[in-house]
């Protein structure tokens, strides 16, 4: 569901119920999880997580949530220019 979108700012609360590969994305993201648990997967690496965290993935990289627990809530946030911000 789109929260808000302004700028380069796109929000949308996401309640994913199952595995899913993301396809790679022209923009930043960071995910802040709401209720739930599950695992990112991303950059060769698995980021379990939990109610509270937040996760980032830069622009253009592939990742997929897996082990999504039935309870998962998250905020979906995509921002900045296209292929991501540089960082200083």
């Amino acid at each position: 569901m789109l929260v808000l979108q302004r700028g380069t700012i796109d929000v949308k609360l996401s309640m994913p119920r199952s595995s899913i590969l993301q396809t790679p994305h022209e923009q930043d993201e960071i995910y802040v999880i709401i209720r739930g648990r599950g695992a990112l997967l991303h950059d060769g690496k698995r980021e379990p997580f939990e109610a509270g965290d937040l996760l980032f993935v830069a622009a253009a990289t592939e990742h997929q949530y897996e082990v999504l627990s039935e309870d998962l809530a998250l905020w979906r946030i995509f921002y900045g220019p296209a292929r991501g911000e540089i960082p200083a």
